[in-house]
């Protein structure tokens, strides 16, 4: 029997990838077009900025390959057979987080419709030195099930399923973290993959059902669609989807086979990349079957993204393992396709300065018209856009843009703890709001926005409402623009002021 998954509500719209082959092909060639363009017919300008420019075209040249060559065919479908119900094991990994939360999802994971499944709390509280963590053992006696209570500390979420591990014994493992609550069919919707005997981990998307709280739920949401829609459903047909940590099933043997989960602050994407190494299969299952929590504050969501960021350049830096034995090539360039995106913190920086650039100093990449260059960019950006509204069922937005885009400070904090080799702890994502202004994080942004103000001036002063002021101008009030969608999201709601009533009231489907 083959299954095949379909979106099931307007919430899962993300999960509508099929493109037209001739639009990735029509994307491919304007890419190609205009980056040949820049780089070899265009008269140049400052030696120094036009390599940077260049060196950026080449990155963004890369990463769109990698997403074309994903999202080319999105429709894979595995084998499955219903009849097929081994033993599993429902690990449910707490460390602290509120006892109400941990409660229904532990409830909703005893409804699932399985006979064979028995559910555990892997509580880490004690070793955390979280206060309510003899609350989980007695919570865990009051809903009938099994407490894992960790008294060795090490490894953080990693160690304590690897420590839940040498106590259990069923052929699969589940994985939930605290917030993410099961529907009643996860395992009868994942588990009868793993018939196929060669069959690692299956994983579900990562759905936020706060997402509709505020500009941070919603921007951490929107942000994911594009991944857990076209570019995880791509990565079936090349095996090499991405452990996410959560929502997961995985064989027990597989996973002792490697050792365990990976120690890291990646630690999913880490052993995901190991079981493949290991010839283990993996598959993405396109339908929401578990619904989290997103986080509702904006220094939650920047350690979130620290920490992910971290964990994957570590990927490259620390451990190495494009160049470890038993990947594919395919999953080599997906690896490294996944990781680079972390990289491109660099890229907007630099782009974000051009215009800087030229209202201080005079300086420009390229000496062309104005016109001549919206020529070539206007439509190669436009097909870009377009593309990744197609391939998202048309649930990337403006939101998602400019956190990924004003991420960049985020990006390059984690490149340069990479390259120094600093130890980042593992941390708890917190699954209540915390109140506070953290403006001291989005500083950059805002100075780049009142460089931008000053810059004008002295452009104007010194050579007038030229074609080059104008057409500076525009690409800074862009940038501008998503930067300040980031600032706002970092303000206190009761200082939003104009800011607020601009972008938190308006919905940015598209």
């Amino acid at each position: 029997m083959i299954a095949k998954t379909v979106p099931r509500k307007d919430t899962e719209s993300f999960m509508e990838t099929e493109v037209p082959k001739y639009l990735i092909v029509l994307n491919g060639i304007a890419a190609v077009v205009y980056f040949i363009v820049l780089a070899f017919w265009f008269p140049r300008g400052n030696t120094v900025l036009f390599s940077l420019l260049i060196a950026g075209e080449i990155f963004h040249l890369w990463q769109l390959a990698t997403f074309l060559w994903t999202i080319w065919d999105t429709e894979y479908e595995a084998s499955f057979d219903s009849s097929y119900q081994p033993k599993v094991d429902v690990f449910i990994t707490v460390a602290g987080e509120p006892v109400d939360i941990v409660q229904e999802t532990v409830t909703a994971a005893l409804a699932m419709r399985y006979p064979r499944h028995t559910v555990y709390i892997l509580n880490d509280g004690y070793v955390a030195k979280k206060e309510n963590w003899y609350e989980m053992e007695l919570l865990a006696e009051r809903l009938g099930v099994e407490c894992i209570t960790r008294k060795t500390p090490g490894g953080a979420k990693a160690g304590n399923i690897n420590n839940a591990l040498r106590e259990t014994a069923s052929d699969l493992v589940v994985v939930f973290d605290a917030d993410h609550v099961p529907h009643a069919d996860f395992l009868a919707r994942t588990v009868p993959y793993f018939h196929d005997p060669k069959m690692g981990y299956v994983q579900t998307p990562q759905y936020y059902k706060n997402y509709a709280v505020n500009d941070i739920t919603r921007g951490s949401w929107e942000q994911q669609t594009l991944f857990f829609g076209p570019i995880c459903k791509g990565k079936n047909r090349l095996n090499s989807v991405t452990m996410c940590g959560t929502n997961m099933v995985i064989r027990r043997s597989a996973l002792v086979e490697v050792g365990g989960i990976a120690e890291s602050i990646a630690e999913d994407f880490l052993t995901g990349a190991l079981m493949h190494s290991r010839g283990w299969k993996s598959l993405y299952v396109p339908e929401v079957l578990a619904e989290g929590l997103a986080p509702e504050d904006f220094l939650s969501y920047y350690k979130q993204q620290f920490r992910w960021a971290r964990g994957s350049l570590d990927f490259i830096f620390r451990y190495k393992l494009l160049f470890r034995p038993g990947l594919s090539f395919a999953q080599r360039l997906q690896y490294l396709s996944s990781v680079s995106y972390f990289l491109s913190g660099a890229v907007v920086l630099m782009n974000a300065l051009i215009p800087l650039l030229f209202f201080f100093f005079g300086i420009v990449p390229f000496q062309i018209s104005t016109m001549l260059l919206a020529a070539i960019f206007l439509p190669n950006i436009f097909l870009t856009l377009y593309l990744l509204q197609r391939s998202s069922g048309y649930s990337f937005s403006f939101r998602s843009l400019a956190f990924s885009m004003a991420g960049f400070t985020i990006h390059l904090r984690a490149l340069l703890a990479a390259l120094l080799g600093e130890k980042t702890a593992f941390s708890v994502t917190s699954k209540k709001a915390i109140s506070g202004n953290f403006v001291r994080l989005v500083i950059p942004h805002i100075v780049y926005i009142l460089l931008v103000v000053f810059g004008v001036g002295v452009g104007i002063a010194r050579e007038g409402f030229s074609p080059s002021i104008l057409s500076n101008f525009a690409w800074a009030v862009l940038y501008s623009v998503i930067f300040l969608e980031f600032v706002a999201a970092a303000l206190p709601k009761e200082s939003y002021g104009f800011v607020h009533e601009l972008f938190a009231s308006r919905e940015l489907a598209g």
